[in-house]
């Protein structure tokens, strides 16, 4: 009796590419972290100037390997009326949206000006902020988590 013939087997790996993974949507909506940097209250005279003017910073950091272009609008308002009553409205002055590129890990620095009529307290977390990877062919930047309420006091000499 005649033993079947054996055949080794041979196992091999098809050269395959490394797809780039799409990012989730949680990863899109994390790619730029953004902070206020402003004065915890601000005084002003109110009868001598009517206009409140106060300086605020809007820090924007690629948290990414990537090259991301984000926009950010200012003109969104807070309009629950619970959020009136607190926080009372105001107004950012000058340009109301801007478009900018960041590189991979940069840190950009946003100099905005806030305008204040009366005293109160005021919540400048209003600016909205989307961002898409620039190599990513999207027809809408995702929109980027907002942190905390930023309160700021507005007081009257």
């Amino acid at each position: 009796q005649e033993l079947p013939e054996t055949v080794l087997l041979k196992f091999f790996r098809p050269e395959s590419t490394p797809v780039p993974a799409r990012p989730t949507p949680e990863q899109l909506s994390n790619l730029i972290k953004t902070s206020l940097h402003y004065p915890e209250s601000f005084s002003h005279s109110f009868h001598q100037k009517s206009l409140c003017l106060v300086p605020v910073t809007l820090l924007l950091s690629n948290c990414s390997q990537a090259v991301v272009d984000v926009m950010i609008d200012l003109r969104h308002k807070t309009t629950s009326p619970e959020a009136l009553e607190i926080h009372g409205s105001f107004t950012w002055l000058g340009q109301t949206q801007y478009k900018l590129q960041l590189k991979s890990q940069e840190v950009y620095s946003l100099q905005l000006k806030a305008c204040f009529v009366h005293t109160g307290v005021y919540n400048l977390g209003t600016p909205r902020v989307f961002a898409k990877l620039v190599d990513q062919v999207t027809l809408f930047e995702t929109s980027q988590q907002n942190s905390m309420p930023a309160l700021i006091i507005i007081n009257s000499i």
